[in-house]
Order: structure tokens, then sequence, then C-alpha cells
């Protein structure tokens, strides 16, 4: 008994000196923990998600509305346009479902392997089924940011398309257009395959094209779909830090397996 006084004795004194410590040493305390990676990633993956998903379905909408009104007079013409619009908008929501809890848990992960996990509960022990885990979402991160280059690609086509048609009304307006009949330049959204060959009239030309480029249909979408793939763009350099933090935290749950004495701020 006698032996473990003063190991009592320094558990003891390291406790009030715990305690003596002011409000600022605890909050670098604190600050010092906080996996800063982890969180900017989690930031910008949140509002990379909710432009593209927020701004890409009020765009498709338009895109719709502009359709059924300029280019596709029959509903049946343009009914697999709409079917395809909702699955997409149903996509949309389960990516924005998604996204929100996988950006938290992966914000917990950064936020488990810190200093401030090991300071908190004065031993930090990693197990196999805890690295799994890190693994799996070094894994799982990377092939979702492959998934979302895809995304970035795909959301560049309606942006393209849409500054086709623009320019298109712009060259309309240049000295080079009045040397020749305006009503000869047109935009066939029929050759995209958006809507059949056999739709009516599947084209605008001169006058009328101009009078689209004016809808509020057109400019909204148009810039929408700009933002949204900006918002695509944010989520891959999210995906690419969080990829970077996860790696960096799965070798250091790898290298506490053998030394306790590492730490991690990522």
């Amino acid at each position: 008994m006698d032996g473990m006084k003063p190991e009592s004795t320094a558990e003891e004194n390291q406790d009030e000196r715990e305690e003596s410590k002011g409000c600022f040493e605890c909050c670098i305390k604190c600050l010092g923990g906080v996996p800063y990676a982890s969180l900017v990633a989690t930031i910008l993956c949140f509002s990379g998600v909710a432009l593209f998903c927020g701004c890409g379905h009020v765009a498709l909408t338009g895109t719709v509305t502009m359709v059924e009104n300029h280019f596709s007079r029959i509903t049946s013409d343009h009914a697999t346009l709409i079917d395809v619009v909702q699955i997409l908008q149903y996509i949309i929501y389960g990516i924005a479902c998604f996204f929100f809890l996988y950006g938290i848990i992966l914000l917990a992960e950064g936020f488990y392997t810190t200093s401030a996990v090991k300071e908190m509960h004065s031993e930090f022990k990693t197990t196999v089924c805890g690295r799994c885990i890190s693994a799996m979402f070094v894994f799982l991160t990377y092939i979702l940011g492959l998934g979302w280059l895809g995304i970035f690609g795909f959301s560049a086509v309606p942006v393209f398309l849409f500054y086709n048609m623009w320019t298109t009304c712009g060259a309309m307006k240049s000295p080079i257009a009045n040397l020749t009949s305006v009503d000869n330049i047109c935009v066939d959204v029929r050759q995209y395959g958006i809507i059949p060959w056999n739709a009516s009239p599947g084209k605008a030309c001169g006058s009328t094209l101009s009078d689209i480029c004016n809808t509020s249909e057109f400019y909204l979408s148009y810039h929408l779909y700009i933002v949204a793939c900006a918002g695509a763009g944010a989520t891959v350099i999210a995906l690419l830090i969080y990829v970077m933090a996860t790696t960096y935290n799965f070798a250091v749950l790898k290298f506490k397996s053998y030394d306790h004495s590492h730490t991690t701020k990522f």
C-alpha cells in the first residue's frame, strides 16, 4: 500500500494542474484537437452539394418549361424528357441526403483520430475494427470522388448547350449577321437528343430564337446550370481533401497500433 502513495500523489498533482488551467489554456487545448482539414472539407462539401442539388433541381424544371413552350408542342414528344428530369430530381434528393450524413460521419471520424481523444481519455487505443473502418472511409471517399468527377463532367454538358444558344443569339446582333438573313440562324435542340427528330417545331430561328434567349426560363436556367457545375467542382475538391485527410488518419491509426505516442490534428 505504501508503494502506491507516490503514484496517487502524482495523479492528484496532475489533476490539480488541470484544474488550475485558465480559460485561455482550455480554449487552446480544444482548438489544438480540431481536424481543420476535415472541417474545411465538410463546409466545402456541404456548400458544393447544396449548390449542385438546389440549382440543378430548379434548372431542370426551367429546361422542361422552355422545351414545352418553344420546341415541342405535343406532350408525347417530350414525355421521355419529363420522365428523365423527374428521375434526375429524385437522384438529387438522394445525393443531398447521403452527403449530408456522410459529411458528418467523416467529420466525426476526423475528430475521433485527433490528439483531443487521447487527452480526454488519457490513453488512445486502436483496434483492428477501427482501422478497418478508417480504411473503408478512404476507399469509399476515393470512389465517391471519382463519381463526382463524372457528375462534374455531366453537369458541364447543359452549360455547353445553353452557351451555344446564348452565343447564337448574340451573333444575330452583330454587324456580320446583318449581311445575311437573320431567319437563317437557328438552334435545333433535336440534334442534342433532348427531343425526338419528329418533334415539332424542334428548332427556333431568327427573332423567335432571340425571344427565347430573352425569356426568364432560359436566362435563369443557364446561370443556374453554371452555378450547379461550380458546386459539383467544389464537391470534387472537398472529396479530394477528404481523401487526403482520411488517408492520413488511417496512417496515424496504423502507427498508433504500434506506438501510442503519435498524434494527429488533421
